[in-house]
């Protein structure tokens, strides 16, 4: 969607979270600004209306310009109105790819989105490329053009599925991981899920580069709608062979990238095999950036040991290591912490329903069960999971009715034995308990310190 900004403009920002206040800021000089949110707003900048309440998505045929937030859905949009207000639609991601001056490299999947978008961003900087990193990682989009972004400088943005659904413009190189079952609450169906994944793929040209997980039947259908040049990477279980020896994948202890030997899988200091996943996936996305420089690659992965509230250890208490994982949002990626932490642990889970799907949780448990101490489950899933963990004949765990972390972390230090581990990885949401996964997170940190 191409959009001329030259007149002043009757412009509706609906919501008022990070990036609807980057869409005040943007479009805020010259034009009558209109906040829309279910929640009142107490403040505001000089000048700016609002419109809020049960009402905040009424009448939006109103105003010039309408800038969705990434949690509003379109249907709620066109519920409220009719189908022709989409036509003046936009969103944050949408306007900075209309006027960033930069290459994109856009990461999405249901996992491993920041952690890729990381490592890309640390490849490039090994190179001595300028890097500017933003997106659904924290930054909007938009608020990255005061780091006056140049026409040599490299753009990486996580990208969600809230940001994509509607995306009418692709990066030069897309990434997608593994994608899953996820935010059902949200979606329609998984097709809605999968459609909008494609967005970041649809609108590429046939000289851009399309970088997918050749594992996961929907990371392939998400990247099958591209006219662009395709590599795809793999990470096969440990001790099993790669099905292609073709773009990036994990061979024994070695990395590759088709018939050349990047690195060793011990130079990846992130836990987890399922780390090495997003180390392909960056690999195939930078490989020709970096001139095929295996010594860039290395460099960067070094830097790299672990990234806030993904797997990241806090501190030992008594031998006892706590980490944080507060970004686990989603069932799968609870499981690759497990798998990544092998000590015996003390697993914290729950939060936020999302219609995801639980029994597989509990089977995972149960598997697992050899190296987990005891489970502790908390938030609104927790009568889920207790039913589900019954179902498959797991007794060792205990459902917290807790509303606060110094309860949740105080009921772990006492179930963990020396060389243990207290795992916070909550496979959901945090909406029901904490403002989001980094405030939780925060709170994690900020107990077990205080401890």
């Amino acid at each position: 969607m191409q959009l001329s900004y030259d007149r002043r403009m009757k412009i509706a920002v609906l919501g008022y979270g990070k990036q609807g206040q980057a869409a005040v800021s943007y479009w805020g000089k010259g034009n009558d600004i209109t906040v829309c949110d279910i929640n009142d707003i107490a403040e505001l900048p000089s000048g700016v209306a609002k419109q809020t309440g049960q009402g905040y998505l009424a009448n939006l045929d109103q105003f010039n310009l309408i800038v969705r937030s990434p949690a509003i859905h379109p249907h709620d949009i066109v519920s409220a109105n009719d189908e022709r207000i989409l036509r003046k639609v936009t969103t944050v991601t949408e306007e900075f790819f209309r006027v960033c001056p930069a290459p994109i490299i856009g990461v999405t999947g249901t996992k491993g989105k920041g952690t890729t978008s990381t490592i890309i961003t640390h490849i490039l900087r090994s190179a001595g490329k300028k890097v500017h990193l933003g997106g659904n990682i924290g930054i909007p989009p938009l608020d990255m053009l005061a780091d006056e972004i140049q026409t040599d400088h490299w753009v990486v943005l996580e990208l969600a599925n809230f940001q994509l659904i509607d995306l009418g413009v692709s990066p030069q190189i897309a990434v997608c991981l593994m994608v899953v079952p996820a935010h059902l609450d949200w979606h329609t169906d998984m097709a809605e899920y999968v459609h909008s994944k494609q967005n970041i793929f649809r609108h590429q040209g046939a000289k851009d580069l399309a970088v997918f997980n050749r594992l996961s039947d929907f990371s392939t259908e998400v990247a099958d709608v591209s006219p662009a040049l395709k590599i795809s990477y793999e990470v096969p279980e440990e001790h099993v062979a790669p099905v292609e020896k073709t773009g990036a994948y994990v061979d024994g202890s070695d990395i590759f990238m088709n018939d050349t030997k990047v690195c060793s899988v011990s130079d990846v200091k992130l836990l987890g095999r399922h780390n090495l996943q997003n180390v392909c996936a960056a690999i195939a996305a930078t490989w020709d950036i970096v001139g095929n420089d295996s010594n860039v690659i290395i460099q960067a992965l070094h830097k790299l040991t672990s990234l806030p509230h993904r797997n990241e250890p806090i501190r030992v208490v008594n031998d006892v290591t706590y980490y944080n994982d507060s970004y686990s949002s989603s069932v799968e990626s609870t499981i690759a912490a497990m798998s990544a932490i092998t000590a015996p642990k003390v697993l914290i889970v729950g939060g936020y329903d999302r219609v995801m799907p639980v029994d597989l949780l509990a089977d995972e448990i149960v598997k697992h069960s050899d190296d987990i101490r005891k489970v502790l489950v908390i938030g609104a899933t927790a009568q889920k999971i207790k039913a589900c963990l019954d179902q498959v004949g797991y007794s060792n765990y205990e459902v917290l009715e807790a509303k606060d972390m110094n309860t949740i972390v105080l009921a772990a230090q006492q179930a963990a034995n020396a060389g243990d581990a207290v795992l916070l990885s909550p496979g959901f949401a945090s909406f029901d308990m904490f403002k989001n996964f980094e405030d939780r997170g925060l709170q994690f940190k900020v107990t077990v310190d205080a401890l």
